[in-house]
């Protein structure tokens, strides 16, 4: 197994000591200003009853240093599939906080995503319903401007689509939100694969339904497995994004799982977790 350690800001050498200590990784070394690697000579037992993973999380947390422990026999290529969760994973915003605060209900809604983000709320296709009947009797162009005006490509996006697709990797994004976005992020970012909900649309005006079977998170771990049977890949050969409850089922069926910017119910059951760096953190964990 591999341990890398990296951050935004360069890792300091006194860090690098410490680490080395912590881990029991006297061949750290720093490959660039900012991340870190060793091979390690025990495998850390997955029930993290050695210690070392909450000594890394109680470390390296304060100090803005992320972590993972990956096989290191592994490289990007090995993988064919990067499946990722949209809002607040691939871009920064919840969608459907940001349409609702044209009809001054930001709050609300906001209230009912987090709570259903953290797991609190475990019908997601009511949770989803009762956001979307709020929002009846809204301008469809209130979609429009959400998009041009307030979402936002979360850190290092570009970069690490650009370098999984320059290793052969085919992108997924399957989000419980609405296609309005995922299609136009589809276009902009070359991405292979969609899958989202739509909005029902009556006179230019959200009717306050959802169109079709609600991509919750069994659709969304359906999703991803029929995606590598398309291409034909096996579920070990994804790595799968996420950030809310809802991603764990997809989370679960892959070969490695990357909780980025997460929720405490994700972070604890991913593989790593990306609370520091952005999504080219990726790049860092295998060998192009």
């Amino acid at each position: 197994m591999t341990l890398i350690v990296q951050s935004l800001a360069p890792l300091a050498a006194s860090d690098i000591d410490m680490l080395r200590q912590l881990a029991g990784a006297p061949g750290l070394t720093q490959i660039s200003e900012t991340v870190a690697r060793a091979e390690l000579s025990s495998e850390p037992r997955a029930d993290g009853s050695d210690g070392l993973r909450d000594a890394l999380d109680d470390w390296c947390g304060p100090r803005g240093i992320d972590w993972a422990i990956v096989p290191g026999n592994r490289q990007l290529s090995d993988f064919r599939l990067v499946a990722m969760d949209m809002d607040s994973t691939l871009i920064t915003i919840e969608c459907i906080d940001e349409i609702a605060d044209f009809c001054g209900l930001k709050a609300e809604v906001s209230a009912i995503t987090e709570a259903a983000m953290r797991g609190e709320i475990t019908d997601f296709n009511e949770s989803l319903r009762r956001r979307v009947a709020l929002l009846k009797g809204l301008d469809a162009s209130v979609l429009d401007r959400v998009y041009a005006e307030r979402l936002r490509l979360s850190p290092g996006a570009e970069r690490m689509l650009e370098a999984v697709r320059a290793a052969g990797l085919r992108t997924l994004l399957v989000s419980g939100g609405f296609v309005h976005f995922t299609g136009q992020l589809q276009s902009r970012l070359q991405l292979d694969f969609t899958r989202a909900n739509t909005l029902e649309i009556v006179d230019g005006k959200l009717t306050g339904q959802v169109l079709g079977e609600i991509v919750n998170a069994e659709v969304k771990a359906r999703t991803v497995l029929e995606t590598c049977a398309a291409i034909g890949a096996r579920p070990e050969q994804a790595i799968v994004m996420g950030d809310g409850s809802n991603d764990l089922k997809m989370m679960a069926v892959a070969g490695l799982s990357v909780a980025f910017r997460a929720k405490p119910v994700v972070r604890a059951k991913a593989d790593v977790a990306f609370n520091h760096v952005g999504l080219d953190g990726l790049l860092s964990l295998f060998p192009v």
